[in-house]
């Protein structure tokens, strides 16, 4: 038992190191004939891994650290971000910093401008921000051009993104939208964690206050369906209105509850006050995780002509990553469910980890400046 609760000690440890575990950065590029301008927006933590801004070592970076790494910084980038149009480099200079704060914390804002010998019918973009250090940083891209917005996931360790310089097509849109939503699934360890608490006990059945494992198969496969069906339809709903711009919620708000349903679903797990309608809590949490979702899709936009197609698109790479994730997770679980150590240990310990962390983040969102 000790040792189960020493890895656990680690697990959290480790996780409420890093209050939430996605790096994205956001690149905005405006073109107008051979002039291309748009900004950059790199997190304060990831600037400190690539450059090392720190310089006491405190933990904390300044904001007069940060502005003593200006010159740094700028080089960082330049040297790390390509523009070109035809195959002919458009030079990048970079602008002066500033700090913008987002819910997960403070960034770096980078303005920047360009000039291309002629204008471009396409443009290609290499993104290697952060290549060899955080295998899990994503650049958020929005390409303005002629009236027309183009939206992308860049990888650092891919091959230059081209894109042309038209009205995107409804196919391209589904697949960089798709891409983006099981993206967003896999890298937002909120989302996960709150499902994962929720489908821990679903091989199970509580009855004269212990836990006791599911006969068979298919009570399991029901209650699965149910928890995944109501989380589902849920941030779909909201998702949509929030998209649409029907419905819109503070993102402060969006990300405190997300946290706060994650230490609810977690504690019901040692301390079960709902037990065979846990389908309830997805629903009524799904509609907060919803406005979440939301929030990436208001980073990114939705194109012009094929606002509907993204959408759907963005909502169904989420439903495939949620399903990718059900499928590793839920065999191993329900194999183990016999297992004292799993109704003992690992599903009270496991949800009291999953808990602390989820604390962790309400305290930051909630309260951090």
């Amino acid at each position: 038992m000790r040792r189960w609760r020493m890895a656990l000690l680690c697990a959290v440890s480790a996780a409420t190191a890093q209050a939430h575990v996605a790096s994205n950065s956001f690149l905005n590029v405006d073109v107008h004939g051979r002039a291309l301008d748009g900004s950059i927006e790199i997190a304060v933590r990831d600037v400190e891994l690539a450059i090392g801004v720190d310089t006491n070592a405190d933990g904390r970076v300044t904001w007069g650290e940060l502005r003593a790494s200006e010159p740094r910084l700028g080089a960082y980038v330049a040297g790390h971000l390509g523009l070109a149009a035809s195959g002919s480099e458009c030079p990048i200079r970079i602008g002066h910093l500033e700090v913008n704060a987002r819910v997960d914390g403070n960034y770096a804002w980078l303005p920047f401008a360009a000039r291309c010998a002629r204008d471009p019918a396409q443009l290609q973009i290499r993104y290697q921000l952060l290549e060899g250090i955080d295998p899990s940083h994503r650049g958020l891209l929005r390409l303005s051009a002629g009236g027309i917005i183009q939206t992308g996931v860049l990888e650092p360790a891919a091959a230059a993104t081209v894109l042309a310089l038209a009205r995107a097509s409804p196919w391209r849109a589904f697949v960089e939208y798709f891409h983006a939503g099981t993206w967003h699934i896999w890298s937002g360890i909120d989302h996960l964690l709150f499902l994962l608490s929720l489908l821990l006990p679903a091989v199970l059945l509580r009855r004269n206050g212990r836990w006791e494992p599911v006969a068979g198969a298919r009570p399991a496969l029901v209650s699965i369906l149910k928890v995944v069906t109501a989380f589902t339809l849920a941030h779909s709903i909201t998702l949509s209105l929030a998209a649409l711009d029907v419905v819109r919620l503070p993102s402060r708000l969006t990300e405190s509850v997300i946290a706060a349903s994650i230490v609810v679903a977690a504690l019901n797990n040692i301390f079960p006050l709902v037990t065979e309608t846990r389908a309830r809590i997805a629903f009524a949490f799904g509609l907060l995780h919803g406005f979440g979702f939301a929030s990436v899709l208001a980073d990114m936009g939705l194109p012009d002509g094929a606002r509907l197609v993204s959408l759907i698109a963005f909502n169904c790479g989420i439903e495939a990553g949620q399903l990718a994730v059900v499928l590793a997770v839920m065999p191993t679980v329900y194999a183990l469910r016999r297992v004292n150590v799993y109704r003992q240990a690992l599903l009270p310990w496991g949800s009291a980890a999953i808990a602390v962390v989820a604390l962790a983040w309400l305290v930051e969102r909630a309260f951090a400046r």
